[in-house]
C-alpha cells in the first residue's frame, strides 16, 4: 500500500479570522496551536471519491470510507484552510469502530501538501464566495447525500468553523441524528446566538476543544442543561484545536479517542 507522509512542524500561537467574508475580520476565531510535531499518513487507497451538488450547483468532492449500507454514517467536515484529508487516518479508525465516513471538501478551505481542496478550487474558478458561512450549504448537501446513500440519519462532525456550522445544521435538520463538534465557537452572530440556541439542543452532541479553549467553550455552553446525551469533553494536559487532535501519532491524542469512542458507542 503506497503511503504519502506529511510532517507538519511546530507552529506558534496564531489568531485566525472566522465568520463573515474573507475581507472582514470582525469576528475572531482564536486558534490555539500547541502542536509538537504532527504526521498525517495518507494512503489514498481506502476511500472512494464521490461528488454531489451544493444548493447553488457547485460540485462538492468527498472521500467515502464505506463499510456497508447498514452501519452508521458520519459526515466529516474540515477546519479552515484544510480539506477532506484532515480525516485521513481518522476515518479508517472510525471504520474500525463500525462507522461509515464521508469526508468532504467545503468551499472554504485549502490544500494539505499536494492534496487539493477540489471544491474550493472550483469555487475560486467560478468566482463564488469562499468565506466560512458560504460553506454552510456544502455541509447541508453532504448530509442530504449521506442520508440518501445510506437511508438513515447522519452523525454530523465538524472541526473549528465547520463544527459551529455543524451545530447550526443539527439544530434545523431532522436528517442529522447527532453532532460531534471539535472546537466550536459562537462565531457567526449574523445567523444568531449559538450560546442561546444550544440551550434548546434536543439531539445528542459531543463537544470538545483544546486545553486553552476550555473556558471559552464552557461559556458557550453556559445556558445548556447538559444531559447524559450531551458530552463536553475537557482534555487533560495538552489539547488541540479541531479534529487534528485525532491525527495518527498525535501527542496526547488518545485521550480524545477514548472519549469519542465512548460517545459513538452510545449512538449505535
Amino acid at each position: 500500500m503506497k503511503k504519502v507522509v506529511f510532517l507538519l512542524a511546530m507552529m506558534p500561537l496564531i489568531v485566525a479570522s472566522c465568520g463573515g467574508s474573507n475581507e472582514s475580520n470582525e469576528n475572531k476565531e482564536i486558534v490555539i496551536d500547541t502542536t509538537i510535531n504532527e504526521t498525517i499518513i495518507i494512503t489514498n487507497e481506502d476511500a472512494k471519491s464521490v461528488t454531489f451538488a451544493s444548493a447553488d450547483g457547485l460540485e462538492i468532492t468527498g472521500n467515502l470510507y464505506e463499510i456497508d449500507k447498514e452501519s452508521p454514517i458520519i459526515v466529516l467536515c474540515h477546519q479552515a484552510g484544510y480539506n477532506k484529508f484532515e480525516y485521513e487516518g481518522t476515518a479508517q479508525r472510525l471504520n474500525e469502530l463500525g462507522f461509515n465516513c464521508l469526508a468532504i471538501d467545503q468551499r472554504s478551505g485549502g490544500p494539505i501538501g499536494i492534496y487539493q481542496n477540489e471544491t474550493a478550487n472550483r469555487a475560486i474558478e467560478k468566482n463564488i464566495a469562499i468565506d466560512y458561512l458560504s460553506a454552510r450549504p456544502d455541509i447541508a448537501a453532504a448530509v442530504e447525500y449521506a442520508y440518501n446513500e445510506f437511508d438513515q440519519q447522519v452523525i454530523l462532525w465538524g472541526s473549528s468553523y465547520s463544527s459551529t456550522l455543524a451545530l447550526w445544521e443539527g439544530l434545523r435538520n431532522d436528517k442529522v441524528k447527532a453532532v460531534v463538534a471539535f472546537s466550536p465557537g459562537d462565531y457567526f452572530p449574523e445567523i444568531g446566538s449559538l450560546t442561546d440556541s444550544l440551550a434548546n439542543f434536543q439531539k445528542p452532541f459531543f463537544i470538545t476543544c483544546s486545553d486553552q479553549e476550555i473556558d471559552v467553550t464552557a461559556k458557550m455552553l453556559s445556558k445548556t442543561n447538559l444531559t447524559d446525551e450531551h458530552v463536553f469533553y475537557k482534555p487533560i494536559g495538552i489539547g488541540y484545536h479541531g479534529s487534528r487532535a485525532l491525527w495518527p501519532g498525535q501527542y496526547n491524542g488518545e485521550q480524545y479517542w477514548t472519549a469519542i469512542k465512548s460517545y459513538l458507542e452510545h449512538l449505535k
